[in-house]
Parts: C-alpha cells; sequence; structure tokens
C-alpha cells in the first residue's frame, strides 16, 4: 500500500514541458531517456503524472487515443514508470486506477513487460497477443524485393491515412501527421500506381526503430524494411507481432536478434480492432 504521504499527492496531466522530467524519470529506472518518443507521445496522447515534492515525478505514463475526437475507439497506454526510490508502494496501481477511471468506457491496450504484466492482470487487462522486439544491423540478402518502394510525398498523406485506418481498426490522424516531422524516413510501397503499404524509421538513441509498419502482405513488409534499412548506417529496431512468423525468421536471417517478447494486452474489449495480418508493427509499443 502506497504511504499517506504519497496517497495524498496529487494525479496531473503533463504537458510537453515535462519533457525533460520524463526522461529523467526513465534515466532513473534505466531506460534510455528517450527525449524523441516522450515529445511525440506528449505532443499527440495524454500524460498524467505525480509531482516529487523533492522534485521530479514519483511516476508517469502516456495514453494515445484514437478514433473520434471525445468519443475515442481505443486508448494505448505506455510509458507507465514509477521512480526507483518510490517503487513497490503502490504509485504504479494507483496511477492506473486514475487512468482506467478516465477512459471511461473507452477500450484500452498496452504492451506489457513481464515485470510489468502481473500488476495489469490484476486490474483486469487480458492477454490477447505478442510482439517481438528485434534488434540489429541489417544486412541484405536473398532475392531482392519484387515491390516498388519510394519515399513518400505530401501527395500520399490522404491515401496513407486512409490505409491506416482500414488496418488500424480507428482514425490515428493526429499521430501520423506528425510522422514527417518525427521520422526520419516514410516510405511508401507501391503497384500498379496504388499504395499498398507504408512504413517509417525513427531515430531513438542508437537505432532506427522501424514503425509503424503497415502492408498488404509480408513480401510487401520485407520491401518496406528493406527499403528503410538503405537509409540507415543505425542498427534497426522493430517490434514485431509473432503471428507473423515469417518476417520475424526473414529479419533474423538479415543480422537482427530477438530481445525480448511482450504481452499485449487489451481492457474492455477481447481483441485489437483492425486486421492483424496487414499490421505488421507499431509506431512505437507506448503508443500502439
Amino acid at each position: 500500500m502506497p504511504t499517506p504521504s504519497l496517497a495524498a499527492l496529487p494525479i496531473r496531466r503533463l504537458t510537453p514541458r515535462d519533457l525533460t522530467a520524463c526522461a529523467d524519470l526513465s534515466e532513473d529506472r534505466g531506460w534510455p531517456r528517450e527525449e524523441h518518443k516522450w515529445g511525440l507521445l506528449l505532443a499527440a496522447g495524454k500524460g498524467y503524472g505525480i509531482d516529487d515534492p523533492g522534485g521530479g515525478l514519483v511516476s508517469a505514463c502516456v495514453v494515445t487515443e484514437y478514433g473520434t475526437t471525445g468519443r475515442p475507439d481505443l486508448g494505448a497506454i505506455g510509458m507507465v514508470l514509477v521512480a526507483e526510490r518510490h517503487a513497490r508502494q503502490g504509485v504504479g496501481r494507483r496511477l492506473m486506477q486514475h487512468v482506467l477511471t478516465e477512459a471511461d468506457t473507452t477500450p484500452l491496450t498496452l504492451h506489457a513487460t513481464p515485470y510489468g504484466r502481473p500488476l495489469y492482470e490484476e486490474l483486469g487487462f487480458k492477454v490477447t497477443g505478442r510482439a517481438e522486439m528485434v534488434v540489429g544491423h541489417f544486412t541484405p540478402g536473398g532475392r531482392p524485393p519484387v515491390i516498388a518502394t519510394r519515399p513518400a510525398t505530401a501527395e500520399d498523406v490522404t491515401t496513407i491515412l486512409r490505409l491506416d485506418e482500414e488496418v488500424f481498426g480507428a482514425d490515428r490522424t493526429h499521430v501520423l501527421t506528425r510522422l514527417p516531422a518525427f521520422v526520419d524516413h516514410l516510405h511508401v510501397a507501391v503497384e500498379n500506381g496504388r499504395i499498398i503499404g507504408y512504413g517509417a524509421a525513427w531515430p531513438n538513441v542508437d537505432t532506427h526503430v522501424v514503425g509503424p509498419l503497415i502492408a498488404r502482405d509480408t513480401e510487401t513488409a520485407k520491401a518496406l524494411i528493406t527499403s528503410l534499412a538503405a537509409r540507415t548506417d543505425r542498427a534497426l529496431r522493430t517490434d514485431i507481432d509473432v503471428r507473423h512468423d515469417e518476417l520475424l525468421t526473414w529479419v533474423k536471417d538479415r543480422g537482427l536478434t530477438s530481445m525480448a517478447f511482450n504481452a499485449v494486452m487489451t481492457y474492455g474489449v477481447a481483441e485489437l480492432p483492425g486486421d492483424w495480418t496487414r499490421r505488421f508493427a507499431p509506431v512505437t509499443v507506448a503508443a500502439g
């Protein structure tokens, strides 16, 4: 149970002005600071935090909502962190219960580490899938992709938004329209003049994270990863739905190594909306 002093501290909404405090909290728990990712999440989502009277944050998390403004179809919870000095005192549970209350009837999802999963299960979240994190320097090999790819243009945005909503199952316009400023590379896959997939690579510490990755099929996903990898000397990281076993085998054959598994969990809905067969990787596991 939290101590009375911790229980009395108010939970407030975070803003982009809290970016440094959020990065400090990440570092406190041994995570990378990830200022670039925090910036996107705090701008596109709803941050919640508890201030430490001694300075910094006791705890923080972000909820990114998708769908109609005011009546979202889905909320993705991420970056749930409690400062080491306040760990194991019920702070994380209190913050999560606040998020559940704020969400009301909105279905929720999150990617849970093995450490965090027991708390989420106690709160009523159910495991509905798994994602595998793979990291490494991509080495092209084998048969070259047969699907054509190219950098996205401003004229592609409307088509990307329409395709993404069809596949993801909810409108992500407020996140995807931030991608040109957030990512280093945004590519589309094209067949007969029609966009059949898109993918992005954004900088995070010493890697480029591939995500989102939306594609008609595995061959299209391969082509997009190949084209994005060709634009960077950094190691790649991506988090792939384990049901896409062919793609996972393919990236591992080209230098990426399995680093971790996260449980995909939902609350208030039996499974995620959309078409998982075309949804290969999230923007970031913190935002679904």
